[in-house]
């Protein structure tokens, strides 16, 4: 049973100075969080945690609010000597209490965090599909003849902002602008009259070339776009699929993705999800909802 005093224990917002700090909290739960996607939920959001008397960070929880009815809570981690305190319930809490009042507030629960997130209110929804791959292989011919992809340009965004929140719920221009900058690559998806039709993401982590967000009219185009951005790639992948895609998912294990776990959507404020138009293949990640 823990015995540290809870009164050494203070609740402040991270900076930069605290990035590697956050990394070596992350990997202590085997999260494979780096200075870069640290920074991109910094400039995005705001992480919250307790120091201990050392100055040592021993909680965190991060809280994205997005620009209309939506903010998104994840990178809720406790360092394992100091559970049993009552530090995740209370650094879930500060970012709820930082999110818009009015904001629906939704997570991806971990199988641990999931009982604490009920206690507080929140509510299963839906859920996601955890894929990870050791070696990819194209798995099906896939036509291009109908569109063509092309590498992203900055006059791009405004239509990629109009596509991702018609598909994710509400609108993200901030996240998107520093996920695009993060990228190793961003593709956008034209149809034959040079409209954009859908996009797709890659983040190079340190374990994983991470797939998403993918927002497509159709599963074959979706298909089509992680096909391209993991084309060439020598290493491990993963992408996170939201539920109802099962034609896309049955193209992942043709192509070598095992699916490694499904965890539950999580709301409060709210009894389910913002409308979406089911053109979301890929989440960003799962703190980024």
């Amino acid at each position: 049973m823990s015995t540290y005093n809870e009164t050494k224990l203070e609740l402040v917002q991270f900076d930069k100075s605290d990035i590697k700090a956050l990394i070596e909290l992350s990997a202590s739960v085997g999260w494979d969080y780096d200075e870069y996607e640290v920074l991109t939920v910094m400039s995005s959001g705001k992480i919250f945690g307790h120091k201990n008397a050392e100055g040592k960070i021993v909680s965190s929880a991060a809280v994205i609010p997005y620009e209309n009815y939506l903010s998104s809570i994840g990178m809720v981690i406790v360092n394992k000597e100091y559970r049993g305190l009552g530090l995740g319930r209370e650094v879930t809490q500060k970012c709820i209490d930082f999110a818009p009042s009015n904001a629906s507030i939704m997570l991806i629960a971990t199988e641990e965090g999931k009982p604490l997130y009920e206690k507080m209110g929140f509510r299963t929804v839906d859920y996601v599909h955890k894929y990870l791959c050791d070696n990819y292989t194209t798995a099906i011919p896939l036509s291009i003849s109908r569109v063509s992809i092309e590498n992203f340009s900055e006059n791009d965004l405004p239509e990629i902002l109009n596509l991702d929140k018609a598909a994710f719920g509400d609108k993200r221009s901030n996240f998107l602008h520093n996920r695009i900058n993060q990228s190793e690559q961003c593709l956008v998806v034209k149809d034959s009259k040079a409209n954009i039709i859908g996009y797709g993401i890659s983040i190079l982590g340190p374990i994983n070339l991470i797939l998403g967000p993918i927002v497509a009219p159709d599963s074959q185009t979706a298909a089509l776009i992680l096909d391209r951005l993991a084309f060439g790639h020598k290493g491990k992948l993963r992408i996170d699929v939201p539920s109802g895609n099962e034609e896309f998912m049955l193209f992942l294990e043709q192509g070598g993705f095992l699916k490694a776990s499904i965890p539950p959507i999580m709301v409060i404020n709210s009894v389910n999800m913002p409308p979406r138009n089911n053109t979301l293949f890929g989440i960003a990640a799962q703190i980024f909802g």
